[in-house]
């Protein structure tokens, strides 16, 4: 929980000022799908190596790859960026959700 409201606080604070204005579709969204997926199962296997609880490896996974996901964002939205895209990073978690879902039924 304390790691969710880490995360949570710098994104409702920040301004978001410069939105994108995209598409739901796209080569754009398969990739962050894609790096999402990647992250987080790679977030999950590292947890594993390092002997955590299953549970803690998978809060680690999401976490790193939602984090990252989230650092894109914020990176996007400085003036010469492409701007915030909540399209982007629900591309994000879904991607993140799905990464963890694979590695677990992979194990």
């Amino acid at each position: 929980m304390k790691a969710l409201l880490i995360c949570l606080i710098p994104l409702l604070t920040t301004a978001c000022s410069h939105t994108a204005q995209d598409q739901w579709y796209g080569q754009d969204k398969a990739q962050h799908f894609i790096a999402s997926a990647m992250l987080s199962a790679a977030g999950n296997e590292y947890g594993q190596h390092q002997g955590w609880s299953n549970d803690r490896s998978a809060t680690f996974g999401l976490m790193f790859s939602i984090g990252l996901g989230i650092t894109k964002e914020a990176w996007d939205s400085r003036a010469a960026g492409s701007g915030w895209s909540w399209k982007d990073l629900a591309w994000d978690v879904a991607g993140a959700a799905t990464g963890y879902t694979v590695w677990q039924l992979a194990r």
